[in-house]
């Protein structure tokens, strides 16, 4: 009995003995997820030290030497930021949409601010300067440049990329989203009561929680599996195909139209027609909206609801496979789940997380310009197109000079930047321009592919160098296991000056083994 913890306890424990914070919703993964047993009674959840101090032995400590033995010795630790919490790589306004690809924001403010340590000799940047970023992605730079008082610009390729980017740097009316956003919840409310999708979820919630907790038990089921008691692939599919017959009764019963009479676009492929209706409703009316400032955060909103919704098992939410219309047995979860019937409940927790995460940057953003234009960074000329849209942003570019680049340019053959989100380009209509994508997926990785990357990538450098300072900066995130930035550094007149080789420990892609990218920085040749 001395050694059983409360969960509270098993932190305080861990953190002194791995000497790095452990919180209890560590603690509260490894019981869920069958990692160390759970004990104690009457609904207390106690842990054994002993058998806590066993997993540790067999799985933690050595995380740094098994990824140096794999990647290399000159891999720079200090630059995992693995100290940093989901809620801190995740903060404020950096979560507002998902992206595949995107940085951490501690990354981008190690070089950016002006500290220096053993690995960072310099200081890159001050507050007042200008930063380009000419792959902005989801904005991380233009987000981290404001809150370190340096202004920012930003260029995409895509049109909803810029888009996620612009509302994560404007100023907003919170109450009048707030305002907005309790109006649209309260019609689909209304919507929902004149269909049955909703009823419909609510009593198949109720028939999965009660088939679960007798067949699924949590944790006992996960950790009787690790054990290997259970065969888990043959017991799943038995009790996903018992449950089935439940659930084919009650979408019979509520007579329940469950596929788009057409699949030909993303919209009518990926989504289950209740859910499909309900987009289609809560669109409409984000379209009413008058601020139009208002309507963008909640377009964006609306955005990752979809996302959220989409017909796909839990496992696949990051790269999809097959539309799914029936329960299945999710590994991830250790039971039968249901795709969704309809979005209220993740449009409801979306606009208070948005709300929340809006007011925490507004309490540290600074009073700095950030923009991004879209466009190809390979022939767009910046002052023009900046003059209309952020002619301050302009003249200071003009006057000053752009003090270097902070990006992370796309991978070769690693992901379709337009894809990602085409759920989004069928909803709001943004233009495509899959055919500018530099390095995209389906061009693959063979060497024309390479060759062309070299070239778009170089010629991104050449075209930003008219607005650049004389004693530019530039920094690029790598995964450059083609050797390829040499080459490009080369074609643009520029010579790698230092290499920081860091680890990627917080992936969203299944294949979590160990991985590291490169920032390169690059001065003038």
């Amino acid at each position: 009995m001395d050694n059983l913890l409360t969960i509270k306890q098993a932190s305080v424990w861990a953190s002194k003995h791995l000497g790095r914070d452990v919180t209890p919703s560590n603690i509260s993964y490894l019981v869920q997820y069958g990692r160390i047993p759970k004990r104690g009674d009457n609904g207390r959840v106690l842990v054994d030290k002993l058998e806590l101090q066993a997993y540790y032995r067999k799985h933690f400590s050595t995380t740094e030497d098994r990824w140096k033995q794999k990647l290399g010795q000159d891999l720079n630790w200090h630059l995992s930021f693995s100290d940093c919490k989901e809620s801190e790589r995740t903060k404020h306004v950096h979560r507002l949409h998902p992206y595949k690809g995107k940085f951490i924001p501690q990354l981008v403010e190690y070089f950016l601010d002006e500290h220096t340590d053993e690995f960072k000799k310099e200081a890159y940047f001050k507050p007042g300067d200008i930063v380009l970023d000419p792959f902005c992605g989801s904005g991380t730079t233009l987000v981290q440049a404001n809150e370190l008082g340096i202004n920012a610009i930003g260029i995409d390729v895509s049109a909803f990329n810029a888009y996620i980017s612009n509302v994560k740097v404007s100023h907003f009316d919170l109450e009048d989203i707030k305002a907005e956003a309790a109006k649209i919840s309260k019609n689909l409310s209304e919507f929902q009561r004149q269909n049955n999708n909703a009823a419909f979820e609510q009593h198949l919630l109720e028939k999965l929680k009660e088939f679960n907790n007798k067949y699924f038990p949590s944790p006992q089921f996960r950790f009787k599996v690790r054990k290997g008691e259970i065969n888990e692939k043959q017991y799943s599919k038995q009790k996903a195909e018992e449950f089935l017959k439940t659930y084919s009764k009650l979408v019979d019963e509520y007579n329940l139209q469950l596929r788009q009479p057409k699949e030909d676009t993303f919209l009518e492929k990926w989504f289950l027609q209740p859910v499909r209706n309900e987009l289609d409703f809560v669109f409409e009316q984000v379209k009413g909206i008058e601020n139009i400032k208002t309507k963008k955060v909640l377009g964006l909103v609306l955005s990752r609801t979809m996302r959220s919704c989409r017909a796909t098992t839990h496992a696949d939410l990051a790269t999809l496979k097959d539309p799914i219309t029936q329960t299945y047995y999710c590994r991830k979860h250790g039971k039968i789940c249901k795709p969704l019937f309809s979005i209220l409940g993740w449009w409801q927790r979306y606009v208070q997380d948005t709300i929340d995460r809006l007011e925490k940057f507004s309490n540290l953003r600074t009073d700095t310009y950030q923009r991004c234009l879209v466009g190809d960074s390979r022939n767009i000329d910046i002052v023009s197109n900046l003059k209309d849209k952020a002619p301050k942003l302009a003249a200071s570019i003009q006057e000053e000079g752009v003090a270097g680049i902070f990006s992370s340019p796309p991978y070769v053959g690693l992901i379709d930047y337009h894809e990602q989100h085409a759920y989004a380009y069928d909803l709001f209509g943004f233009e495509r321009n899959d055919d500018l994508e530099i390095g995209p997926l389906y061009k693959g990785r063979g060497k024309e592919a390479r060759d062309s990357y070299i070239e778009g990538i170089s010629e991104v450098l050449l075209n930003s160098k008219p607005v650049l300072k004389e004693d530019y900066n530039i920094f690029l995130v790598a995964n450059d296991k083609d050797g390829l930035y040499r080459s490009i550094a080369e074609r643009a007149g520029m010579r790698i000056v230092r290499e920081f080789k860091r680890p990627v420990l917080s992936r969203v892609e299944k294949d979590r083994s160990a991985y590291s990218e490169t920032i390169f920085h690059m001065k003038e040749k």
